[in-house]
């Protein structure tokens, strides 16, 4: 575990000493800000309309869900810059083969990077807490829709960034590894919209595989240990992948 941890802070370090994290943070920041305000604007319009006719106005239903929802869109960007450097920097560097002849195994660096990684899309995460604390000030909302929603975009977020550091892993550009996630990522998100040309039985395995349908159930306050299992499953394969890349990286050294 303290090894891990080694591999974790040193890869806080990294990125927290340049500008990459403080600007893939103000940049999720800023738009998801933006998405805030503007659903918050048409959640105030229709409640207005909707309350003088006398109906239920539930701000989690008719805001915070779609909030959340658009939000992903800007993971499909920001994930390939968090990931792009973890192994990819260091091949450039050829700090890889001390790394690689270092008494750390292989699990222990792939756990290690992916933790760290997953640290600073927290971070990200977590400076959208300040537009939820803005509308317990203010609002009413239910807190454990909040809580489920930040959990899927958890799970999804630890999705992509297994698959961003698969790629980082076999190449030593940056901007490869980084176009190369946002392409395979992209395909993720559309995977469903493909399977709809198909019949019912490709309809149905092409919305089980669809990272994006698993999340609904998160935005809508459902915590479904079935999607559970599959973000973690995800996550799991996507690091024995970059655990064999890295290990034929190893032998080909």
């Amino acid at each position: 575990m303290r090894n891990i941890l080694a591999i974790v802070q040193k890869e806080l370090r990294a990125s927290f000493a340049s500008p990459i994290a403080y600007v893939i943070i103000g940049m999720f920041a800023l738009v998801f800000g933006w998405f805030f305000v503007a659903i918050l604007n048409i959640f105030v319009q229709q409640s207005m309309q909707m309350g003088s006719m006398g109906g239920p106005v539930n701000v989690n239903q008719m805001m915070i869900r779609y909030v959340f929802q658009n939000s992903l869109v800007v993971n499909l960007f920001v994930v390939p810059l968090i990931t792009m450097r973890t192994y990819a920097e260091e091949k450039r560097s050829g700090t890889i083969e001390l790394l690689m002849t270092s008494p750390l195994t292989d699990f222990q660096i792939i756990t290690g990077k992916f933790i760290g990684a997953l640290a600073i899309y927290g971070c990200m995460l977590a400076v959208t807490l300040i537009h939820m604390a803005v509308l317990f000030i203010y609002g009413n909302p239910e807190w454990k829709p909040i809580v489920t929603a930040y959990v899927g975009m958890l799970l999804m977020g630890g999705c992509f960034l297994a698959v961003g550091l698969l790629f980082s892993s076999v190449t030593k550009n940056q901007i490869v590894a980084a176009m190369v996630t946002f392409s395979v990522l992209l395909l993720l998100w559309v995977i469903d919209w493909i399977g709809s040309l198909g019949g019912p039985t490709v309809q149905k395995v092409i919305g089980y595989l669809s990272i994006t349908g698993h999340f609904d159930d998160f935005a809508k306050g459902v915590l479904d240990t079935t999607h559970i299992v599959y973000y973690l499953s995800f996550i799991t394969f996507g690091l024995f992948l970059t655990a064999k890349a890295v290990d034929s990286e190893r032998w080909r050294g």
